[in-house]
């Protein structure tokens, strides 16, 4: 119906459609915000859900959102033994919406040549709390004690199979402690990677695997339950709420190893928001509701504020790199896989699309050059196919260069342009359309269900 209008009346349209998106822009807060935060918060855990770290992430969403006023969406970022996950929280815009739940993994990904990634890359916020590593059989199985389950894998090295976490994580670092210190090999145990104790905790349901290693309070449904027994807890003393479970050393097992989980944003995240967020953090931890959670779950609380918690983080980072570079870790501390192996076949591959793309063109340019115009497109030139892929591959490849620093609203229009125009729509046609399209998506998305959409340098 455009077409038909006259360029005064295109002007005309064009000019409400701009200060339409003035208007609406306005609404939701353009050209900076007055205060922090004015938008949904997303808390990045780096494991399943169902599992320990998952439960204390969303049970402080539920506080947090109390606090700031603001939705805050728990985000489960799994895989790379938790490369994944602390990888996307350290490189997130430094503006204070993006917040992750770092664990113990954090200080040993590096040490495995995982990642370059370190505790520097974050601004600690608050140490939640400590777990000490414990092993689980299912009750009707043949393991009654550690010595039933040593004496099983000294027999048949390999044969017994474990999980709890990815392989090399903080829990398959607790099983293999305790073999070498009792004289087998670190990876005597058959470790399956599973990224959580929820999905693991299902693994030795089924039969899966032999023996589960992780925290008590992950493990507390399925003890209560009568599925599942505890042989021991890796701590100096027994866990208050699992009085019953017998600490390693009281078996003549002299190993332990804790896990610990805490929050973070990215390191150049301005001081002022880093401030709203840590005093938000202290009200929530300091309720009656946040408290009952933790003990009611087993959740060992150990709170820390931003100072000592980057202490902490140093020290433990000594400790792992310690740990880590010992001759018998180094079975457990490496994969087969390393992180960056399937990114370089998915770009390889890209590449070869692109190859393709651009034989196509060239091939098809001279034909291009004598073709005469499609009767109704007014664009003046028609878009064979291979143009076409390459305008959808550009417009994709543009949107995630381009979201984060230009924001929603401005990239979605480029993209939208350059999309249309491939397909042969006229420019005014297009420019109205992307404009309008944009606009209603992020009020949708954005205001309406709060989707942390890119806002970019202009808070958009």
């Amino acid at each position: 119906m455009l077409r038909m209008f006259s360029n005064v009346q295109a002007g005309m349209l064009l000019a409400v459609l701009c200060a339409s998106s003035v208007f609406c822009i306005g609404i939701v807060g353009c050209g900076g915000e007055s205060s922090f935060p004015q938008r949904p918060i997303s808390l990045i855990c780096p494991w399943s859900a169902g599992g320990g770290t998952d439960r204390v992430a969303r049970q402080l969403a539920v506080g947090m959102e109390s606090e700031l006023g603001v939705p805050v969406n728990v985000i489960n970022a799994t895989g790379g033994g938790g490369v994944t996950g602390h990888t996307r929280g350290a490189q997130a815009r430094a503006d204070g919406y993006t917040l992750t739940v770092i664990t113990v993994e954090l200080s040993m990904l590096h040490w495995r040549d995982l990642t370059s990634l370190t505790y520097r890359d974050f601004a600690p916020l608050k140490l939640l709390n400590r777990d000490a590593a414990a092993l689980f059989v299912r009750d009707d199985g043949r393991f009654r004690t550690l010595d039933d389950l040593e004496s099983a894998i000294a027999d048949s090295p390999t044969a017994i199979k474990a999980s709890g976490t990815a392989f090399g994580g903080v829990w398959h670092l607790a099983l293999a402690g305790w073999l070498d210190s009792r004289g087998l090999p670190a990876d005597a145990a058959t470790w399956i990677s599973i990224n959580g104790a929820g999905p693991s905790i299902q693994e030795l349901l089924a039969g899966g695997i032999d023996v589960l290693c992780c925290s008590l309070p992950e493990a507390e449904a399925v003890v209560a339950g009568g599925q599942v027994r505890c042989l021991g807890v890796m701590s100096e003393e027994r866990i208050a709420g699992f009085e019953s479970v017998p600490t390693f050393r009281e078996q003549q097992h002299a190993w332990s190893l804790a896990g610990w989980r805490g929050l973070a944003a990215p390191r150049d995240t301005p001081v002022d928001r880093l401030e709203v967020l840590t005093e938000a953090i202290d009200r929530v931890t300091a309720t009656a509701a946040f408290r009952d959670f933790m003990a009611s779950s087993g959740f060992d609380l150990s709170l820390e504020g931003p100072e000592e918690f980057r202490e902490t983080l140093g020290r433990q980072d000594e400790l792992f790199g310690a740990i880590l570079t010992r001759d018998a870790f180094r079975a457990v501390s490496g994969e087969h896989f390393g992180p960056l192996m399937f990114p370089a076949v998915l770009g390889l591959a890209l590449l070869v699309v692109f190859a393709v793309v651009i034989r196509e063109i060239r091939r098809e340019s001279a034909v291009d050059a004598t073709s005469e115009p499609v009767a109704g497109t007014g664009t003046g030139t028609e878009f064979n196919a291979p143009w076409r892929a390459a305008a959808v591959a550009a417009s994709v490849a543009g949107y995630g260069l381009l979201s984060e620093s230009l924001g929603f609203l401005i990239t979605a229009c480029l993209m939208l342009i350059v999309l249309m125009l491939a397909l042969g729509v006229t420019r005014r046609v297009a420019l109205a359309t992307a404009v309008v399209a944009s606009l209603m998506t992020y009020q949708l998305f954005g205001v309406l269900l709060r989707v942390p959409l890119p806002r970019g340098f202009w808070e958009w």
